[in-house]
């Protein structure tokens, strides 16, 4: 989270946020109910956000700051 924005993949982000939301219904609506897969899905798709995240923030400044 520490190392330059320049290096995030936009599209890999996005994929693994699709990815995690997908896992997370998963994990929720199988009998009974995995909440470890759950919880790991959730704490990736929480990663996945901020780094997307900065991603749009780096990209807004580099593009504001080259007008």
């Amino acid at each position: 989270m520490k190392k330059s924005p320049e290096i995030i993949s936009g599209r890999m982000t996005f994929a693994l946020t699709c990815y995690s939301l997908l896992f997370m219904r998963f994990a929720y609506k199988v009998q009974p109910r995995n909440w470890l897969l759950f919880a790991c899905h959730l704490t990736n798709e929480a990663a996945q956000l901020v780094q997307g995240s900065r991603l749009i923030k780096y990209n807004l400044e580099k593009k504001i700051g080259s007008k």
